[in-house]
C-alpha cells in the first residue's frame, strides 16, 4: 500500500497534526521539518495570519517511520529543497508536488475511511494548536511550547488520524 500512497500518508500526517493549509504543505521544505528522534518538529514559515507556526509529530503508529521512508526516497539530483515530491509505484521524482495534488488528499483518504466520529479534541486546544483567532480571550493563554504541542499533537493524531491512516495502511 506504501507503494502507492506513502506521499498521500505523509501529507495526511502532517496536515492534521499541524492544521496545515494546502499551501502550507506545497511549500514545506525539508529545512522546515527536525527529525529529534522521538518525533518531528515542523515550522510552518509562511502562513496565511502572517505568524510563523510550529507543531510536533510523535511517534504514534508508524507516523514516524512513514515519514522517514519517504524522506529517504528523495533522489539525489533534486535541485530544490521542497518537501512533497510527485510519487508513483514506490519512487519519487524531483518534480514538486502543487496545490491540486495536495488538495486532493482528503477525499483520496476520504474514499478508503469511514471515520464519521468526533476526535474528542476542544476547540480550546485546536484553535492555538491551528492558529486561529478568538472565541475566547481565555484561548490566548495555552502554552506555546514544544511540550504542550507534543501533547496536542498526541490528541489530535490519536483521536483523529490513527483510525484512518490505519484503514488508509490497511486496504490492499
Amino acid at each position: 500500500m506504501n507503494k502507492e500512497f506513502l506521499m498521500i500518508k505523509v501529507g495526511l500526517i502532517l496536515g492534521i497534526a499541524g492544521a496545515c493549509r494546502t499551501d502550507e504543505l506545497v511549500n514545506l521544505t525539508v529545512d522546515d521539518i527536525q527529525d529529534v528522534g522521538s518525533s518531528l518538529i515542523v515550522k510552518i514559515p509562511n502562513t496565511k495570519t502572517k505568524i510563523p507556526g510550529i507543531f510536533v509529530v510523535t511517534d504514534v503508529g508508524n507516523m514516524l517511520e512513514l515519514f522517514r521512508k519517504y524522506l529517504s526516497l528523495r533522489p539525489p539530483n533534486v535541485k530544490h529543497k521542497r518537501l512533497f515530491l510527485y510519487y508513483k509505484a514506490g519512487k519519487c521524482s524531483s518534480q514538486p508536488v502543487g496545490k491540486n495534488t495536495m488538495g486532493k488528499i482528503p477525499s483520496v483518504v476520504a474514499s478508503y475511511s469511514a471515520v464519521t466520529e468526533d476526535a474528542g479534541v476542544a476547540i480550546t486546544t485546536i484553535k492555538p494548536h491551528a492558529g486561529w483567532k478568538s472565541t475566547t480571550v481565555a484561548e490566548g493563554y495555552v502554552e506555546n511550547s514544544i511540550e504542550n504541542k507534543t501533547k496536542i499533537a498526541n490528541q489530535v493524531l490519536v483521536g483523529t488520524t490513527t483510525s484512518a491512516i490505519t484503514k488508509t495502511v490497511n486496504v490492499s
